[in-house]
């Protein structure tokens, strides 16, 4: 894999914007089908879905206005980012806005802030660059002079609440010409308040008065912070007003399958996949993981050339609609759910490369933790000065797990990546790598031009990553995986390392569940019975016949069909998104909830007793994992 290339697949693909269900982005799938051929895959389909999408209405433009007591908008917030430099004659920029928000005008006394602005009829969110206060980004200039997000720029995103539903009108189901919609009232994960983003130099006009946050609340601007409700003296008598017009409606979009035929287990699938669609030009989110996986095709498509096929099936993914709910990765999945529950080893995401300029980050599932572990070894470290150091040792000096293990660390997986589906519903296991930001210095939750006008090429190719060697990094840990998964004879998933995993998973929610130990007396809640899992577990591990069947059925042995408490798309019992936090995977999520609610119940007796129902599901489903792992009658 050669970064120069890699460096010119970027550029190919972030030359316009391509926002899903548009013209360009279905361009960009037709040239990413072609070229996949010309590389030499077996065979390349564009595969169809009618779903929900949500765009700005171009003759009625939202924005946020501040109104005096005589009803006169004395200030409107922007319709738009500037372009920067060398777009200026770009068509086509969507102007920010929050996907799928209600349509409405609310007008506001009063409101609460953290970084968004909630108030009882609207919520507009505005980029404070809260991160300015740490370190590191407090020396950073706006792009372009730096990787900054300027005062006008404003993060586009969607507001869905989906929960694993995929298209919300047609939720469980692909969203096919025979498959039965709800009506747009009835859609899943529709909110009902009006939403829109602003820049933080839009916000600072809306004088918010109230009491002074908490020092972790503030950023480094010179304002004051303040939380409501209402406004500073001067500003008592204003309102502000939103104006919100977003359309929603029915639009085709497109994913690309690409696919090498396994030579000898052509039905075992081990799937690359990563999203096409961009807010605008997509620099980082997602065609740096774009470009990465086009990379991996390219070279894929050489070592066939030279006589080389895989012992499985290589299904390689360019997904649309990710930005609006993760729909054409959900669609796909839904489609093929009955083949690949049967078929498939695993996948491996390939969302956005690279967030930051400082080390790998890995979110997988624990079967994997060996694998990464033994492959970024073989791979060489892309810092300067760090030549002939591995990826493993560079990693493991700049984010050591030291907790749990003399290790780099390895993360839950969480959502809002087009991985949801095949792990968290289908059971599949599942990883994702990039290159990230260093967490003690960096602590903002994003890189600051997320989803902005300003995630360009240049913004990479001058600040993220010059020589593309963080890149070329990242596609031989992605495409090193993709290879061993399908070419190894013995799958090398690791049951040992989700065994260990899930003991200290088990420790980590008793020790959660003990803040109430007069409650765990009274309504008499014990986790004996998930440690006894465990020790089966272990048990069993001199008995297993290590066959990849069973290893690849592991995964699928954690799912729950009927799904987690109001969730019923989200089936593992060991790994979902928090109720409470999307981005952030949880270990036994059903407790982990049952145990978050006991705190607002009104009913406590209740409320135990959801978390005892949640210990014997995860006990069953553990054991049942268990099972999985024994010799055959």
């Amino acid at each position: 894999m050669q970064p120069n290339k890699i460096r010119e697949h970027l550029r190919k693909f972030t030359r316009l914007p391509h926002l899903a269900g548009t013209e360009q982005n279905l361009r960009y799938a037709e040239q990413i089908r072609d070229e996949w051929l010309e590389f030499g895959l077996d065979s390349v389909e564009m595969v169809p879905y009618d779903v929900l999408l949500s765009y700005p209405n171009k003759s009625q433009p939202n924005y946020i206005s501040i109104v005096d007591q005589l009803g006169n908008e004395v200030f409107n917030s922007s319709l738009a980012e500037p372009v920067p430099e060398g777009y200026e004659d770009t068509s086509n920029i969507v102007p920010p806005y929050s996907a799928f928000s209600a349509k409405g005008q609310p007008e506001v006394h009063t409101c609460t802030t953290g970084s968004i602005l909630q108030v009882s009829k609207g919520i507009f969110v505005f980029t404070c660059v809260k991160s300015v206060k740490h370190n590191l980004c407090a020396r950073v200039q706006p792009y372009p002079a730096g990787w900054n997000l300027p005062g006008g720029g404003a993060q586009r995103g969607n507001v869905l609440n989906l929960n694993g539903a995929g298209d919300p009108l047609t939720p469980g189901y692909p969203a096919k010409d025979y498959t039965y919609r709800f009506s747009l009232e009835d859609g899943v994960g529709l909110p009902k308040i009006p939403v829109h983003p602003i820049g933080f130099h839009d916000a600072i006009h809306l004088n918010m008065g109230g009491q002074i946050p908490p020092n972790n609340w503030k950023g480094a601007l010179n304002v004051s912070y303040r939380i409501g409700p209402g406004f500073t003296d001067d500003f008592k008598s204003q309102k502000v007003r939103m104006n919100i017009n977003t359309d929603n409606k029915v639009t085709r979009i497109y994913n690309v399958i690409g696919r090498i035929r396994g030579a000898l287990e052509p039905d075992r699938y081990v799937i690359l996949g990563g999203h096409r669609d961009a807010w605008v030009f997509g620099g980082i989110d997602p065609m740096s993981g774009a470009a990465v996986v086009h990379e991996t095709v390219r070279s894929a498509g050489r070592l066939l050339s030279k006589g080389w096929r895989p012992r499985r099936t290589i299904v390689f993914a360019s997904w649309d609609a990710e930005e609006f709910g993760l729909l054409g990765s959900t669609e796909w999945a839904e489609d093929n759910a009955k083949l690949l529950q049967e078929r498939a080893v695993a996948y491996i995401n390939a969302d956005s490369a690279i967030e930051g300029m400082y080390t790998l980050r890995v979110d997988c599932t624990p079967s994997l933790h060996t694998l990464v572990y033994d492959l970024t070894k073989q791979i060489t470290s892309p810092e300067e000065g760090e030549e002939g150091v591995s990826l493993y040792e560079s990693w493991h000096k700049r984010d050591n797990w030291t907790n749990d293990r003399d290790a780099p660390r390895i993360s839950k997986l969480g959502s809002g990546s087009d991985f949801e589906a095949y792990f968290i519903r289908l059971g599949i296991a599942a990883g994702r790598a990039r290159y990230t930001k260093n967490k003690k210095t960096e602590r903002y939750s994003s890189y600051p031009v997320y989803h902005s006008v300003y995630e360009t090429f240049e913004i990479v190719e001058k600040f993220y990553d010059p020589t593309f060697k963080r890149l070329q990094a990242v596609a031989q840990v992605r495409g090193g995986l993709i290879f061993l998964l399908a070419d190894s004879q013995l799958l090398p998933l690791d049951a040992d390392q989700y065994a260990d995993s899930l003991r200290k998973y088990a420790h980590s929610i008793t020790q959660l569940a003990q803040t109430h130990p007069e409650e765990m007396k009274v309504y008499e809640v014990s986790f004996g019975e998930l440690v006894v899992v465990f020790e089966e577990i272990s048990s069993n591990h001199s008995l297993v016949r290590v066959m990849n069947d069973q290893l690849m059925y592991l995964e699928r042995a954690f799912i729950d069909p009927l799904g987690l408490p109001g969730r019923p798309f989200y089936r593992h019992v060991i790994f979902a998104p928090s109720s409470h936090n999307k981005y952030a995977g949880m270990s036994f999520p059903g407790i982990y909830d049952a145990l978050f609610d006991i705190e607002h119940s009104a009913d406590p007796q209740k409320a135990w007793e959801e978390v005892k129902r949640q210990i014997s599901i995860a006990a069953f489903t553990v054991n049942a994992a268990a099972m999985t792992l024994t010799p055959p009658a």
